[in-house]
């Protein structure tokens, strides 16, 4: 079991910035790639960002594509999410799950974590 919980979520104006993370603790954290996903209301989850257990490797959604960096410190058990030049349209809750590789396919993550608020205002 791994179990993840998510911090740094919170209240910002558009064009701002905020620093996720994600600490993880149970089994072998560099045995997983990492990822976040985001929930906003009324709508479906969906990926945002992934990383490969050695942090080599990074694959983004589009729509945050040179705004968002994902990195991971294996030293701490922990998967960051660098947030900047936010949007309204950022809004939503934000989790970070543990898996077996790095890309969108949200059923190929095995843990996930209970997820952090983000509200972007205009």
């Amino acid at each position: 079991q791994v179990q993840l919980v998510e911090s740094g979520g919170g209240l910002v104006q558009a064009g701002g910035s905020l620093r996720l993370s994600c600490a993880a603790s149970g089994r072998i954290f560099s045995d997983y790639a990492m990822g976040w996903f985001r929930q906003a209301p009324g709508k479906e989850r969906e990926f945002v960002t992934g990383i490969s257990w050695s942090g080599v490797r990074t694959n983004y959604a589009d729509s945050v594509k040179g705004r968002f960096t994902i990195s991971r410190d294996n030293a701490k058990n922990t998967v960051y999410l660098q947030m900047n030049s936010l949007k309204p349209e950022d809004t939503a809750i934000y989790y970070c799950a543990a898996g077996r590789h790095y890309y969108s396919d949200s059923t190929r993550y095995d843990y996930w974590g209970q997820g952090t608020q983000v509200t972007v205002s205009s």
